[in-house]
């Protein structure tokens, strides 16, 4: 296929306006054309964030961001309460484990999201204060789970700790009040729900986390946020910037602005809901249970008998449509379509199709078209369409 479009949980599929920033030519990125495109990038992403305080930009993966976060936060022998639902939850705890952190781990059941009353009760117990930090993960995409937030922020709250947030894959896809839950230190990437191509970090910072990051004891360079924040002030970044990719953030951002948060988010949820109901009525099982299931990635059980990988790869090599794969322990065992990036209802609906014929040439016994049918009744409920 000469075109592919991308329902993977990232990269995503990019607007043209936005490739096409990218194509601007080069500036000093120490010259005033530059401080007024950072502090611009800065300003849009603060409402995203759900935030008035500071907001820095790091070139670099959401895995560096998260890593920034830790380092900057932690030292050595601090003690932090991890609470992962999935593999990047793991990697953000593996992240603290090899600069020395102190790491316990809240287990949580793949598939599910964070007991509050569980994550309450263990800090509840933590009389002497020895953890420091919670670590939270908003969006987990390799198992399509999103959890609910505000109960987690009002579970810590009490405690005092500090709480990080990996929200590399939900940030800009549903609502995020990073002040008012609580949240200390915030994670974002480019390549998500922003639509944006790889290559930078957005973290957000809370006054007290600033505070703390004063006494945190731990090595950093190039991930020295602080150092960040203080180029920042003079409309700079401590090394050479990702100048193509800040360009085409700022775009994005107008257009995120222009078309309404509410109206992004409801798009995700809608295309989310279209998936659902194709899977359901096809009989496919969904990994996420209900009440926390992702918006930005839906993970399917692979049936018994089917080989998820080879009906990927026949959908990305004959179909055009790129699907995600199992990670970790679910490697073969799930396919994860992801609905974040420049895709229409449309598309959803022929992604949706293409399965369809792969999973009939699987040997599935469904009906053909249903799983279509389904989704484009949810579609034109939305549109308040009679779809009898």
């Amino acid at each position: 296929m000469s075109k592919q479009l991308l329902f993977i949980p990232g990269p995503v599929t990019v607007t043209e306006p936005v490739l096409a920033a990218m194509g601007k030519p080069m500036i000093d990125h120490r010259g005033p054309e530059f401080k007024v495109l950072l502090e611009s990038i800065a300003r849009k992403l603060k409402p995203v964030f759900g935030t008035s305080g500071d907001v820095v930009v790091l070139g670099s993966s959401g895995t560096g961001g998260l890593e920034a976060a830790m380092t900057n936060m932690f030292g050595p022998g601090e003690k932090v309460l991890c609470c992962p639902v999935g593999v990047f939850g793991d990697r953000f705890a593996e992240i603290a484990r090899t600069w020395g952190v102190d790491v316990e781990v809240l287990p949580t059941a793949w598939g599910h999201g964070v007991d509050a009353q569980a994550l309450k009760a263990r800090l509840d117990a933590d009389a002497k204060r020895e953890i420091k930090g919670v670590i939270l993960t908003h969006n987990e995409t390799s198992t399509g789970v999103q959890n609910v937030m505000g109960p987690l922020a009002d579970a810590i709250r009490a405690h005092g700790a500090l709480v990080l947030v990996d929200s590399v894959s939900g940030l800009a896809a549903s609502e995020f009040t990073m002040d008012a839950w609580g949240f200390d230190v915030v994670v974002a990437a480019s390549q998500k729900a922003l639509g944006v191509p790889p290559g930078l970090a957005m973290v957000a910072v809370s006054p007290r986390a600033w505070e703390k990051m004063e006494r945190a004891g731990g090595p950093r360079y190039y991930f020295d946020l602080r150092k960040a924040r203080e180029f920042a002030a003079i409309g700079q970044t401590p090394a050479t910037p990702p100048v193509s990719q800040c360009f085409a953030m700022d775009v994005a951002l107008d257009r995120y602005a222009a078309s309404g948060p509410e109206n992004v988010w409801a798009r995700h949820q809608l295309y989310t809901n279209g998936i659902i109901a194709a899977a359901q009525t096809l009989g496919l099982e969904l990994f996420a249970q209900p009440g926390v299931r992702s918006v930005t990635v839906t993970a399917l059980d692979v049936p018994a008998g089917i080989d998820g990988d080879a009906i990927r790869k026949t959908m990305r090599v004959e179909r055009g449509f790129v699907l995600g794969g199992g990670q970790g322990r679910l490697a073969g065992k799930i396919i994860r379509i992801g609905t974040m990036g420049d895709i229409s209802q449309t598309d959803v609906l022929g992604m949706l199709g293409a399965l369809e014929m792969e999973l009939l040439g699987a040997g599935l016994k469904i009906h053909v078209g249903s799983g279509v049918q389904a989704a484009l009744r949810v579609f034109l409920e939305a549109s308040q369409i009679n779809a009898a």
